[in-house]
């Protein structure tokens, strides 16, 4: 069999579909590869690792119907090397042969064993708000937990509270929470933050963003374009995050966010032999900082702020707060304290719907 293609769109598919299987080496050699079903008019491509799924389609002029296994790192390698151009793709029983002008490669297939295709989702597709992904994901994503020894950690929890769709995170150190107005029937589900973040990167340039649930299979899927997205949700008990959230507060204080940034970073270069710790003195109309053990004041940054409340003492990580400032975006940034060892709310100047808290380092100077 054989079809004409356009090397770029073949070439993105198979990037974007590596994303979603296996990498590693003892998982069955099925899901380490690619599945690819050719039709009349088009050209599917899926990808798992079981608890993820992919499906996206390409358009393609198909003599006749086929379903093969390739594995994928060898092709996407030779393909990057070709020019811009239409390619040529032969498919025999037992390689796929790639061919443009005078180039010319032969990969041998994979054997097509009972390769598991995403999950049946019976209920409707609903369209859901651009807002939801591309104002809201990046405020909670970079708080979510990068291992998965505790597995509810490591997603992003969305759950409806009082008419509105509340996106949650945590690591255990810190906290991310910003609401949106409920729109459609959204489910209360627990997602893989490092499977939204691929969605969110896919859904950036895109207007229209479809979302679908089964609530038998377990399943969430976010359509795009030809592209399918699938993810297991996780299972397990979110910790109770409305206990962290401080009740009170002692001291308010509002700081330029870009000033901030740039006086961390200075610190964090001293800090960074301190165990990362940054001391931050709040005295009225000034911020000083300086790192956790330092020789009688000789590294140390100030700023200016706006302060309501007494003075305040209190030491964080400074890569807590770097996360922060640099997935946030705002000219003035909030802070309130109650006191030392007490949990602290970071918010963005003129907005009620998001807070990030940070748990403080406690200090024995």
């Amino acid at each position: 069999m054989k079809t004409i293609i356009h090397k770029q769109p073949f070439l993105n598919l198979l990037q974007l579909a590596t994303k979603f299987n296996s990498n590693k080496l003892n998982s069955l050699s099925s899901l380490q590869g690619i599945l690819i079903e050719g039709k009349k008019e088009e050209m599917s491509f899926y990808s798992t690792n079981l608890n993820l799924f992919f499906s996206g389609s390409i358009s393609s002029q198909t003599s006749e119907p086929f379903k093969i296994l390739i594995e994928p790192k060898k092709i996407m390698e030779f393909l990057t090397l070709l020019k811009e151009e239409q390619i040529e793709v032969e498919i025999k029983e037992t390689a796929i042969t790639l061919k443009q002008k005078n180039a010319k490669g032969n990969f041998p297939l994979l054997k097509l064993t009972d390769f598991p295709l995403p999950p049946t989702i019976k209920e409707s597709e609903q369209k859901i708000s651009n807002e939801l992904f591309l104002k809201n994901l990046p405020y909670v994503l970079f708080t979510a937990a990068k291992e998965e020894t505790r597995p509810v950690l490591s997603g992003i929890n969305f759950l409806v509270v009082d008419n509105n769709i509340c996106l949650v995170a945590t690591d255990g150190f810190r906290l991310s929470l910003i609401k949106s107005k409920k729109e459609g029937d959204f489910p209360n589900v627990l997602i893989p933050a490092s499977f939204l973040e691929e969605v969110y990167r896919q859904a950036r340039d895109e207007k229209d963003i479809f979302f679908s649930y089964s609530k038998e299979e377990k399943v969430v899927m976010f359509r795009i374009k030809n592209n399918r997205f699938y993810s297991r949700l996780i299972e397990g008990e979110f910790p109770p995050y409305e206990k962290v959230i401080p009740v009170d507060k002692k001291t308010t204080i509002i700081l330029d966010k870009e000033e901030f940034l740039r006086n961390i970073k200075i610190i964090s270069v001293f800090s960074k032999e301190a165990s990362n710790i940054v001391v931050c003195e709040f005295i009225k109309g000034r911020l000083l900082m300086r790192p956790k053990v330092d020789g009688g004041g000789e590294n140390s940054v100030e700023q200016d702020t706006e302060q309501e409340g007494e003075d305040q003492k209190i030491a964080f990580n400074h890569r807590f707060i770097i996360d922060f400032l640099n997935n946030i975006n705002t000219e003035k940034i909030v802070v309130e304290i109650l006191r030392s060892d007490a949990p602290a709310v970071f918010k963005v100047e003129k907005n009620n719907d998001f807070l990030h808290i940070i748990m403080p380092v406690r200090l024995q100077e």
